[in-house]
């Protein structure tokens, strides 16, 4: 069974730092595209940062530019998301993701694999 499971949320104050893991199993994800999204109450899932299967190449959503940091280990088969200098408005359930297209994709519609999700929740 595939499974994609996130790791390392909770509560932090504002400008304080989180880092996220999300350890696959049942398969190997080494040559997939890998992404970090997010959902806030009320709102629909956004993208966040997503990295190539080498780690070569990233992207992420302008209001996270600078202080966020994906990358990955392929051969733990996990995908990080280092949070620094966090804002409350970085509050949301956290979701990793896998996807077989080439190179990175902010959209989730490409992305096949998910895990359950963890929250993190920054005070002011």
């Amino acid at each position: 069974q595939v499974q994609l499971v996130e790791s390392g949320g909770g509560l932090v104050q504002a400008g304080g730092s989180l880092r996220l893991s999300c350890a696959a199993s049942g398969r190997t994800f080494s040559t997939y595209t890998r992404g970090w999204f997010r959902q806030a109450p009320g709102k629909e899932r956004e993208f966040v940062a997503t990295i190539n299967w080498s780690g070569g190449s990233t992207r992420y959503e302008d209001s996270v530019k600078g202080r966020f940091t994906i990358s990955r280990d392929n051969l733990k088969n996990t995908v990080y998301l280092q949070m620094n200098s966090l804002k409350p408005e970085d509050t949301a359930v956290y979701y990793c993701a896998a996807s077989d297209v080439v190179g990175v994709s902010p959209y989730r519609h490409e992305y096949a694999y998910w895990g359950q999700g963890t929250q993190v929740t920054v005070s002011s």
